[in-house]
C-alpha cells in the first residue's frame, strides 16, 4: 500500500492511517488530484462497497468509470429490484439486502460509499467505520450536529477516514482562488458572499420537501455545497457567531406557474423555501449565506464572492480582481 500526503484542510476527519489506493469523493473522479499516491500503477485496487443502490449509486458509478485502482465489489440495499439493476448495469458481483451482513461477510471491503437518504447517513456511516472501513458519505453529513459529532467520534475511534461529499473544492477554479488567498494576494479576507439560489427549483420527486426525512430544505441540500466551498477558500477559519432566518411562502402552496420540474407535493412540504444567514469568524471575516428552492430573483445563482483588502474573486466566473500598475484588473484562469 502506497504512502499518502493528506491535505490538512478539514475535509478528511482522520489521517491516522494511509488511504488504500483511491478513496472516492462525492463525484469520485476528482479525488485522486488531492491524494498523492507513491505506490505506482501496481497498487492493489481499492475494494469498494456501496450502501444504497439508487440514483446516487448510479451517479457515482458513472464518475468512477475513468478512475483507476478500484473495484466495486458489493452493494447493499433493501430493494432487490435496485440491487438487480446495479448488478446488470455496473456488474457489481455481490448483492445484500442487509448492509450489516455485507460488512461482516466481506472482510476484503476497504471503503464504503454511503448513498442512502439523509436520515440514514449517520447510522450507515458509523456502522461502516466501526467495522473498520473508510467511509465516504454524501452531503449533508447528517440530519443534525449531534449525529455528525457521533460520526466524527466513530472515525477517530476507528482510525479510519471519513470523507463528506463536497466536490466543488476540487474544481480548478477553487484551487486557483485558494492558492491566491494562501499566497496573500488578496490580503486579509474581509467578506465572503455565498449564493446557492434557485428561482423555482423545488424537486418534484423524492422527499426533498420533508424535514423529518431530509433535515432541512435548500440550506442542507444545495446551500451546504457553496458554504463548504467558501469556508475552504477562506482557509477554514473558526466560526464565532451565526445568525439566520428561514422563510416558507411558496412550497407549502399548490404550484400555480410553469416550473422546470413540475408540481411538487405541497401538502407534505415542511422545509424552508429561502434561508439566509451571517457567520462571523475569528480574525474578523464575515460570511453571508443565501440559498433557496424558490425565490423571486432574475436567475439561478451558484456562486461564492470573495472580497479582501488587496483583491477578490468570483467562483462562478473564475475571475480575480486586483489593482495593479495604476489600473483595476480583472483576470481569468488561463491568463486573460
Amino acid at each position: 500500500m502506497g504512502e499518502r500526503t493528506i491535505p490538512a484542510d478539514g475535509l478528511l476527519v482522520n489521517a491516522k492511517q494511509p488511504l488504500p489506493a483511491t478513496l472516492l469523493n462525492c463525484t469520485v473522479a476528482t479525488y485522486d488530484a488531492r491524494v498523492t499516491q507513491t505506490a505506482g500503477d501496481s497498487a492493489k485496487p481499492l475494494q469498494l462497497a456501496f450502501i444504497g443502490a439508487g440514483g446516487v449509486l448510479v451517479h457515482q458509478m458513472n464518475y468512477l468509470k475513468p478512475v483507476p485502482h478500484y473495484a466495486a465489489v458489493a452493494v447493499a440495499d433493501v430493494s432487490e429490484v435496485a440491487l438487480a439493476a446495479a448488478k446488470e448495469k455496473f456488474r457489481i458481483p455481490s448483492l445484500f439486502t442487509d448492509y450489516r451482513r455485507m460488512l461482516k461477510e466481506m472482510p476484503q471491503i476497504e471503503a464504503v460509499s454511503v448513498c442512502t437518504p439523509n436520515w440514514l447517513h449517520a447510522e450507515h456511516s458509523i456502522a461502516a467505520l466501526e467495522a473498520g472501513r473508510h467511509v465516504m458519505v454524501e452531503k449533508p453529513m447528517a440530519m443534525n450536529a449531534r449525529d455528525a459529532k457521533k460520526m466524527i467520534d466513530a472515525a477517530q475511534a476507528s482510525g479510519k477516514q471519513l470523507v463528506v461529499g463536497f466536490q466543488h473544492r476540487f474544481e480548478a477554479k477553487s484551487r486557483m482562488i485558494r492558492k491566491f488567498i494562501e499566497a496573500g494576494a488578496f490580503g486579509k479576507i474581509l467578506y465572503v458572499r455565498v449564493q446557492a439560489l434557485r428561482r423555482r427549483g423545488i424537486p418534484s420527486w423524492g422527499v426533498f420537501g420533508r424535514k423529518d426525512l431530509q433535515g432541512g430544505g435548500p440550506l442542507v441540500d444545495i446551500g451546504v455545497h457553496m458554504l463548504e466551498t467558501a469556508h475552504f477558500l477562506m482557509g477554514s477559519p473558526q466560526p464565532l457567531t451565526a445568525t439566520a432566518s428561514t422563510f416558507c411562502y411558496i412550497g407549502d402552496k399548490p404550484c400555480e406557474v410553469e416550473v422546470p420540474w413540475g408540481p411538487w407535493d405541497h401538502k407534505t412540504y415542511t422545509v424552508e423555501d429561502l434561508a439566509v444567514g451571517m457567520i462571523r469568524f475569528e480574525g474578523g471575516s464575515t460570511m453571508t449565506v443565501e440559498t433557496s428552492f424558490a425565490a423571486h430573483i432574475e436567475r439561478d445563482l451558484w456562486n461564492v464572492q470573495v472580497m479582501g483588502e488587496k483583491g477578490g474573486a468570483n467562483f462562478e466566473t473564475g475571475q480575480l480582481f486586483t489593482d495593479q500598475g495604476g489600473y483595476m484588473m480583472t483576470r481569468r484562469r488561463g491568463g486573460r
